[in-house]
């Protein structure tokens, strides 16, 4: 795999850092502005894409017109690890849409601790049917999620 969209698109990304590390700066496409954590999550998805399309070594501009494409569809779902049974099962809170993404991208841990409090997260992200990737989150305090509704998923 070729080197990242970061090392090869200075005016569409700042320096400012994102996700917790801390190393990945935001993405700004024509379309969109994404958190670099998720930029990482969701650049292989591109990628992929257009290899499945007959593009090996995509350009910058591919890989970012690709992402403006998908992003409308993009989806992501986050679930909480509940105990079950005496084992454990992820039950499903949110889907949240693209366009509504915004202020969980900024600040994930803050935006699932604000609505569900403390406990172990799951995001899932879609584009359409298709699996793109999936990262977890820990935020702290005291869980809230028991007496949320559970999402039920199609």
């Amino acid at each position: 795999m070729g080197p990242s969209i970061f090392e090869q698109t200075a005016p569409f990304c700042n320096g400012k850092g994102g996700g917790r590390s801390g190393r990945v700066p935001p993405c700004y496409t024509p379309s969109a502005v994404i958190a670099g954590w998720c930029w990482e999550l969701i650049e292989p998805y591109l990628r992929r894409n257009l290899l499945n399309r007959g593009l090996a070594r995509p350009t910058r501009r591919e890989v970012l017109g690709e992402f403006a494409r998908v992003w409308p569809d993009i989806t992501a779902t986050i679930g909480v690890q509940a105990p079950h049974a005496g084992t454990v099962r992820f039950k499903w809170l949110v889907r949240v849409p693209a366009p509504e993404l915004t202020p969980f991208l900024e600040d994930p841990e803050g935006w699932i601790g604000t609505r569900f409090g403390g406990g172990k997260f799951k995001m899932n992200l879609h584009h359409g049917l298709h699996f793109v990737n999936t990262k977890n989150f820990k935020p702290e305090g005291e869980p809230r999620w028991p007496a949320a509704p559970e999402l039920l998923l199609d």
